[in-house]
């Protein structure tokens, strides 16, 4: 694990680094030492590990809650290099909705592949970042919606450290024998009127998860219009399941 940068703002000291090829960017309260929660985080489809909407939620993760945060960017987003087969997946599946063929299954495949490599290496990143004196090996939870909750369900299976996720926009197509081994507590958000998710595959997929304690989040709107008391929602959920 290399950093690469250093800062610090209001109480948040943020730090680049890269891990191999995987560029990541990590989250502390300013000037911690000790072992605390960490809770890594998902972003969506076309964006990256310091997008608006991973940077707000990990900065009151962090100033809230005393937590870590970490987020890396998934293959052929942010600072990585494009990947040839997912290009050519992407022309392909766009080429097959203009002929009238689902959206949904046509991401759940693709959400599939790219999950096969990063499973591996969030669980690479978990190693490097819990041998760190100021984060430590604490309890992690996960947070992520859209891509961030095709890659998290395959990956929360696998991963038994976390004890606690935050998922949602996601459908069962490619998720549900994935979803079928978490036992955790998960909160999971579901956007009614969402238009790249079908409402039925995304309550299939909350009804595939094995765990004894989950709450449905469901929310008027598209699918990029999760309201902001979500927010406050999921700050409540990690305090008390990673606290």
């Amino acid at each position: 694990m290399r950093f690469l940068s250093e800062a610090s703002s209001d109480g948040v000291r943020e730090q680049l680094f890269t891990l191999g090829e995987i560029p990541g960017v990590l989250w502390t309260p300013e000037g911690s030492v000790a072992t605390r929660p960490l809770v890594l985080m998902g972003h969506g489809g076309g964006q990256h590990k310091k997008a608006p909407d991973i940077l707000s939620r990990a900065r009151r993760f962090v100033t809230e809650c005393g937590f870590a945060v970490v987020a890396v960017d998934v293959p052929a987003h942010g600072d990585r290099p494009k990947v040839e087969e997912y290009d050519r997946i992407a022309t392909e599946n766009q080429a097959r909705v203009e002929a009238g063929e689902e959206l949904a299954p046509l991401i759940a495949e693709f959400q599939a592949l790219v999950a096969r490599q990063t499973v591996p290496e969030w669980r690479a990143v978990l190693d490097a970042v819990q041998q760190l004196e100021h984060v430590g090996a604490g309890p992690v939870g996960y947070w992520g919606v859209s891509l961030g909750c095709g890659l998290g369900v395959p990956f929360i299976a696998a991963e038994p450290r976390v004890r606690a996720a935050v998922l949602g926009l996601g459908g069962a197509l490619a998720s549900a024998e994935a979803a079928a081994r978490i036992t955790i507590p998960v909160e999971f958000l579901v956007q009614w009127d969402d238009e790249r998710v079908p409402r039925a595959q995304s309550l299939a997929l909350f009804d595939a998860l094995a765990s004894a304690e989950k709450t449905l989040h469901a929310n008027p709107g598209k699918h990029g219009e999760l309201p902001e008391s979500e927010l406050e929602s999921t700050l409540r959920f990690f305090a008390r399941h990673l606290g």
